[in-house]
């Protein structure tokens, strides 16, 4: 067996070639690390509500600018490193350039969003992080979101890459690359956490 990722279950090690063709007619999603293939847990009401709302946000912002959102259906490859993910958000800004002529996954975004589940959270920190910041050249930001406080994460790139942390519901996140700004209120509407 592959290796595991916080005990998900995985198969049998893949070529990047043989998981996209595998990918593309599966009926859930997995994603790629490394040869090894990982099935996709399903998401908790608070993940979804937030991706909801992080989508409307981000949508509206775009219009009129020359980026666009893909939603977590997108895939994005980080080329020779290994890694074919669907993060929950994702901003590119001109062009998308496509992995192959099926065009289901992408190379150059600019922003990515990924909100943060017990099973994942060490996952989309260290090996996540490292495999996006260090291989996507056009990578500007990586937004890690909480789901049980309102917590976020901000990695920006200027030299190097340099974190934030905005908390609290009254908290805004500026993202200077796309010019938006998510307020944390709104995108945590909806949102219980527990006492």
């Amino acid at each position: 067996m592959a290796k595991s990722l916080a005990g998900v279950k995985t198969h049998p090690v893949f070529s990047a070639k043989d998981y996209l063709d595998f990918e593309r007619f599966a009926q859930e999603r997995h994603e790629f690390l490394d040869g090894s293939v990982y099935a996709m847990a399903g998401e908790s009401r608070s993940h979804s509500t937030i991706c909801f709302n992080l989508n409307t946000i981000i949508g509206l912002q775009l219009r009129g600018k020359p980026c666009r959102g893909f939603s977590p259906n997108m895939k994005v490859c980080t080329n020779e490193a290994g890694l074919f993910s669907y993060p929950d958000l994702i901003i590119v800004c001109g062009e998308p350039l496509p992995h192959d002529e099926q065009g289901d996954v992408v190379t150059n975004p600019t922003v990515i969003f990924e909100v943060l589940s017990r099973s994942t959270e060490s996952y989309d920190r260290g090996e996540k992080f490292l495999r996006y910041t260090n291989n996507i050249e056009t990578l500007r930001d990586y937004v890690l979101i909480a789901q049980n406080r309102p917590h976020v994460e901000h990695y920006s790139k200027d030299s190097g890459w340099n974190k934030t942390e905005i908390e609290g519901v009254d908290a805004v996140l500026k993202l200077d690359s796309v010019d938006c700004e998510i307020a944390l209120g709104e995108l945590y509407d909806l949102v219980k956490f527990s006492a």
